[in-house]
Order: structure tokens, then sequence, then C-alpha cells
């Protein structure tokens, strides 16, 4: 798929500079940024510390109660 980007003079210095130092056309360029900046998005850890602070109950009763829907 093609798109149109608009950068910044500073960027696309950068990416000049990325294209000549790793031999990769602009786009293979940022296609490794795209990619890189989505991994970096990816959920973590951190994301889901804390996710039953809402919650009435603890995690294992609501383990045995979804366990009991088997039976």
């Amino acid at each position: 798929m093609r798109t149109i980007v608009d950068l910044h003079e500073e960027q696309v210095e950068v990416l000049g500079r990325i294209f000549e130092e790793d031999k990769i056309f602009r786009a293979e360029a940022i296609r490794r940024a795209i990619d890189a900046y989505s991994k970096q998005r990816q959920p973590s850890i951190h994301s889901v510390f804390g996710l039953w602070r809402n919650r009435k109950g603890d995690s294992l009763e609501y383990e045995d109660r979804l366990r009991d829907e088997w039976g």
C-alpha cells in the first residue's frame, strides 16, 4: 500500500542517514520504524498491573466460579 507522509526537515535528514548507512530504501526504513514502534506498544505487564483492583472478591474466587460452569 502506498501512502503520503509529511515529515519535518530533521526527520528527512535522519531518514536519509538511516537508508545510506543501512543501504536500504526509504520505504524499508519507514517499515522498520513502524514495526519497532508497534512492538514497543504491545501490552506489557505494567499495562495490566492492578487489573483486579476494582473487582469484588479475588482472582481465585473468580477462577472457581468459571470452573464451576464446566461441571
